[in-house]
């Protein structure tokens, strides 16, 4: 069944087995509402790599934990919570004491992981970053904090964060492709997720909420293949390139259904795509 929308400023236009219909803005917001609702559930924790976070209740271990699922979060999702799983366990499943105490001789059990293009090389370096980071800081909160700040400053956070992270002698040059920044025109899918996480907070407990000083209406919603696709066939995404600026654009347009929270239907987009709602 093919399936045509295009988003326009009161309604949508859709054309479904060559019959022309029109979808309101009240019945979009219904439909984003009713999936946002039925997918931010407790039971879409284990199979999503937020379930990977989810293990620990340190502060710190939920940070470095869901930072680094997010980060490795392309391919199938199984696979890649089973690598993250393989990564708690290099770090004797302690990964905040871990980075903190390990000794140079630990470092060794790491050089055999590889997930797609991510490999040793890199994880060392994520270990050294977060043994540094956690020598200084409480959180890793304030890598996103920059000190000029405002209501839609996040695309200067992820600027911020970048420099940050490879503000060291020691990064490697193979590492910096797997930390996005939309000063290359990157959606940032894996960093804006990373967020979703650790700042939305509702009675649903599947994101976090544990960070305070970034608002939940700052965020951008992570444009993964599943969420750009439907986004896209609802008409929530015009420009044809998928960009920042794409990411930006959605995000836009979701905010006309809640501003206060519009990275919530990253549920509903998501879980539309996943069960081929309108394939």
């Amino acid at each position: 069944m093919a399936v045509f929308i295009a988003f326009q400023t009161d309604f949508l236009y859709f054309k479904q087995d060559k019959k022309l219909g029109i979808l309101e803005q009240n019945q979009l917001h219904d439909l984003l509402e009713s999936k946002y609702l039925q997918f931010n559930q407790p039971d879409f924790i284990p199979f999503d790599p937020i379930s990977i976070p989810h293990q620990f209740i340190l502060k710190q271990d939920i940070e470095i934990m869901g930072f680094w699922s997010a980060i490795l979060a392309w391919g199938q999702r199984k696979t890649i919570i089973n690598k993250c799983n393989e990564l708690i366990q290099l770090m004797d499943g302690t990964p905040f004491d871990f980075i903190k105490n390990h000794s140079e001789s630990d470092l060794k059990r790491f050089l055999n992981f590889k997930h797609r293009t991510f490999n040793a090389e890199d994880a060392l370096y994520f270990i050294l970053f977060f043994k540094e980071f956690y020598q200084k800081n409480e959180s890793l909160e304030i890598a996103f904090i920059p000190n000029s700040y405002s209501e839609n400053s996040i695309e200067v956070a992820l600027i911020n964060f970048r420099k940050i992270f490879f503000d060291s002698e020691f990064a490697p040059n193979r590492t910096k492709k797997h930390i996005a920044s939309p000063i290359t025109g990157s959606t940032c899918k894996r960093l804006n997720m990373f967020l979703r996480w650790m700042v939305r907070t509702d009675n649903q407990g599947v994101d976090f909420g544990i960070w305070k000083q970034i608002s939940p209406s700052q965020l951008i919603c992570p444009c993964d293949v599943h969420v750009e696709r439907v986004s896209r066939q609802l008409g929530l995404i015009i420009r044809p390139q998928s960009d920042w600026k794409s990411a930006l654009e959605l995000t836009d347009n979701l905010k006309k259904f809640d501003r206060s929270d519009p990275v919530k239907y990253d549920f509903a987009l998501f879980g539309m795509g996943v069960e081929g709602y309108l394939s």
